[in-house]
This record gives structure tokens, C-alpha cells and sequence, in this order.
């Protein structure tokens, strides 16, 4: 069986959607997620799925306490679902092409530090564009600079909000998050 963990900082839908589809597939399992932020809601989404959750400060993701659980944790892919902090070289060294990441936008528009969720919907709206969509993409040491595994794209000419657009942006992350780790671990 080939292990996944997860990390996550916010609502968890994403992490939710990749639970359920290695928990139907019974040849990938999500071992543990990592959370930044004690109050997410990925951490009520994860027990109710029996997932065990791992919180965690800053100190401990830089000093390396966060590296030896992933070391003892023996993952075959770690996927950052809405993790927000920069993850640190040592781990992404330990791990190469072993990380990945999901970004609401087509890349290389719209990426780098800051931009994120609603950020990045933000930007797109601004700037009239006619699609955007999802990039799922190798960590490396430079924010939404990895190698792109997988993208997609959805036309928004009849959005005319933010929230129109994040939402047509998770209906991709969620059909198509889970499918790629899935082909990934093949």
C-alpha cells in the first residue's frame, strides 16, 4: 500500500476529497495530515474520517522536528492541500519530486509569495481574464516554480465575483486533486 500524508491549513475540502478517494481505492492511504493552524476545520474532517492529525508551529517546521515525523512517517508523496507557509528546503531535498501542490491558477501567471485563494481569484478578476484554473505542481524552493505535473482550465466570462470563480476553481481541485495523486502513485 503506498502512504500519503497531508498538510493543510485551512478548511480542508481539498484534503477531505483525497481521504475518500484512497479510502475507496484501498491502495493508497492518507497516514496522517500535518496542520499549521490548530482551529482548521481539516482537523474535525480528518477524525471524522479516522485520519490522524499532527499540529505543528513554526519553530517545529524549521527546526526540523516536522522532518523527523515525515522521516518516521515513510510517505511515498507528501501533498500540500492549501498549506500556506513556504515549505523548507531540507524536507523538499529529502523528498525530491516526492512534493506537491495544487494552485488555483494557470501557472506561471498568477503565482509567487502571497498569492493564494482568494489572492490569486483576486488577481485573474482584475485583470479580465477570460479562464483560469488549476496547476498541480512539484514543490521545489521557489513558491509555484515546481515542475507542472497537471493543469486544467475553466472559462469564466459569466463570473463577475471572486467567489464565482473560487467556486468553479474547487469543482476542478476536487474532481481532479485526488485522480492525479492516484496516477502519481501508479
Amino acid at each position: 500500500m503506498k502512504k500519503i500524508i497531508l498538510f493543510a491549513s485551512g478548511s480542508g475540502s481539498n484534503a477531505e476529497k483525497i481521504i475518500r478517494k484512497c479510502q475507496e481505492t484501498k491502495i493508497i492511504q492518507v497516514v496522517k495530515i500535518y496542520t499549521n493552524n490548530p482551529s482548521a476545520k481539516v482537523i474535525e474532517r480528518a477524525k471524522s474520517l479516522n485520519v490522524p492529525v499532527e499540529i505543528f508551529n513554526r519553530e517545529d517546521l524549521n527546526n526540523g522536528i516536522v522532518a523527523e515525523k515525515i522521516h518516521l512517517d515513510a510517505p511515498d508523496l507528501i501533498v500540500l492541500a492549501g498549506f500556506l507557509w513556504k515549505f523548507p528546503e531540507a524536507i523538499i531535498k529529502n523528498f525530491e519530486n516526492k512534493i506537491i501542490n495544487i494552485h488555483p491558477a494557470l501557472l506561471p501567471k498568477y503565482g509567487g509569495k502571497g498569492m493564494y485563494g482568494m489572492n490569486v481569484h483576486q488577481a485573474v478578476l482584475d485583470s479580465n481574464e477570460k479562464e483560469t484554473g488549476i496547476t498541480i505542481h512539484f514543490v521545489n524552493e521557489h513558491y509555484d516554480e515546481g515542475g507542472i505535473i497537471f493543469q486544467k482550465s475553466v472559462n469564466i466570462e459569466d463570473c463577475s465575483s471572486v467567489v464565482e470563480i473560487a467556486d468553479k476553481i474547487h469543482v476542478l481541485e476536487h474532481r481532479y486533486f485526488p485522480e492525479i495523486i492516484e496516477k502519481l502513485l501508479m
